[in-house]
């Protein structure tokens, strides 16, 4: 059984989303510092439908409708090149890809207000996504002026055979603003559950101990948790045919509700909060 961090951009400016129709239009703003180095922006539409896509510049030059044709195309914009790839579905998925790398000519990519516009011409799904680099790449001034927190789980985190851990704050028993959600896109629910992540003791480079945050250190209570429960079902012989879905199972039933949330599964954290404990069968 393999445990998984929701990813930290729940309260990122790196992710935004909508619903387009035949004939509707949509416009995408984000801004980009004026020292910004490099940039991409990931499109991620059903392939099914058919969008006509433009850019504006800060300075008001449209770019487009881009040519919906599959590989790589080239556009100048100012001290910006805009290389841009439109992309096939994949061997397992059905949506597309529409890539734009901005790379300087100069020493920065031109700043300012950017723009995204969209156009459906013909739609049968809809649905479409938009992504910056995160990890914290970028400057603070760049990201979308509208950012959606919904469907910001990361990659692998989606998977629907693992364990998907989202962050809560055990100090105030209250869900962390960053950890990963998601949202209507998956068939499944994810996260499967919340743990610790916020101001976690840990070891750190060099020795000693210190101070972390971030889903990454709430995988880790989970993963402990579920290899102990595999040897109580296991080794102890108590079910001896205790496999990952079964612990899945366990640990969502035996996780515990979090003031505020009244519905599970929840989008930000799953079935509830870890307790090993209750998780146990009776």
């Amino acid at each position: 059984m393999i445990c998984v961090g929701t990813g930290n951009n729940g309260n990122d400016s790196v992710h935004t989303a909508g619903i387009l129709e035949t004939g509707m239009q949509a416009e995408i703003p984000f801004s980009v510092s004026p020292r910004e180095l490099v940039l991409n922006v990931q499109l991620w539409k059903s392939y099914a439908d058919e969008i006509e896509i433009s850019l504006v510049t800060p300075s008001g030059e449209r770019i487009g409708p881009l040519s919906e044709q599959i590989g790589t195309q080239r556009y100048q914009a100012g001290e910006t090149e805009l290389l841009i790839y439109y992309g096939k579905p994949g061997p397992f998925q059905v949506t597309q890809e529409i890539y734009f790398d901005f790379i300087p000519r100069g020493a920065y990519i031109t700043g300012g207000v950017w723009k995204i516009q969209l156009r459906g011409r013909r739609i049968k799904d809809g649905s479409y996504q938009l992504w910056l680099p995160g990890g914290r790449v970028l400057n603070p001034a760049t990201g979308f002026y509208y950012p959606k927190a919904e469907e910001t789980l990361t990659i692998p985190s989606t998977a629907a055979k693992i364990i998907t851990v989202g962050a809560y704050d055990s100090r105030l028993n209250a869900p962390a603003d960053f950890s990963g959600r998601g949202g209507g896109s998956l068939f499944y629910p994810k996260p499967d559950l919340a743990a610790p992540g916020v101001e976690i003791t840990a070891p750190v480079p060099g020795g000693g101990y210190g101070t972390v945050t971030g889903t990454s250190f709430a995988a880790p209570f989970v993963t402990g948790s579920a290899a102990l429960l595999m040897e109580w079902g296991i080794v102890r012989r108590n079910d001896p045919f205790l496999w990952g879905e079964k612990v899945k199972a366990y640990l969502r039933r035996g996780a515990q509700p979090l003031p505020g949330f009244n519905k599970y599964p929840d989008n930000q954290v799953g079935y509830g909060c870890l307790c090993l404990e209750s998780s146990l069968p009776d």
